[in-house]
C-alpha cells in the first residue's frame, strides 16, 4: 500500500447531490496528505452564496462525506470569512480546492500550500439539478 505524505489537507464544499466529481476531488485531496479534513458548507452559507438552499440538508451532506473512506474528519463551514480560522484550527498543511476557485484562496499561502484541482469535465451539481427539473 502506498503511503500518503505527512500532513493535514483541508478542503471545503457543499457536496450537494453527491457525484463522481466530488469523489475525485476528495480522493485527490486525500492523496496530498496523511489526513483529510472536509468543511461541508452550512445550509445558511449556501443560501447566502448561491441564493438557494441545497437539495439535501447539511446534516445529511455531512454524514455522506464523513462515510467516505478517504475522509478522516468533517465539520460544518459556517462562513467564507472563517477560512483562515479553519486552516489554523485544523493545522492544515495544504488547502485543496476545485479550480473554479482558482486564485480565490491564494491569500492563505502564508498559512499552508494552496492547491487547485481541475474539475471533472461535464459534471456539475447545478447541471444535474437542472436536468432533474426538466
Amino acid at each position: 500500500m502506498k503511503m500518503r505524505p505527512a500532513g493535514t489537507v483541508l478542503t471545503f464544499g457543499t457536496f450537494d447531490v453527491f457525484h463522481v466529481g466530488h469523489l475525485r476531488i476528495l480522493e485527490r485531496a486525500a492523496a496530498l496528505g496523511a489526513r483529510l479534513v472536509v468543511g461541508v458548507s452550512s445550509d445558511a452559507l449556501n443560501i447566502s452564496k448561491k441564493g438557494r438552499a441545497p437539495v439535501f440538508p447539511q446534516e445529511e451532506r455531512l454524514q455522506l462525506v464523513a462515510a467516505l473512506r478517504c475522509v478522516d474528519a468533517v465539520f460544518i463551514e459556517e462562513s467564507l470569512e472563517l477560512k483562515r480560522h479553519y486552516l489554523t484550527e485544523y493545522g492544515a498543511d495544504v488547502l485543496a480546492m476545485g479550480d473554479d476557485w482558482r486564485g480565490r484562496f491564494d491569500e492563505f499561502a502564508d498559512v499552508c500550500r494552496v492547491v487547485y484541482f481541475e474539475r471533472t469535465p461535464a459534471v456539475s451539481t447545478t447541471a444535474i439539478i437542472e436536468k432533474i427539473r426538466l
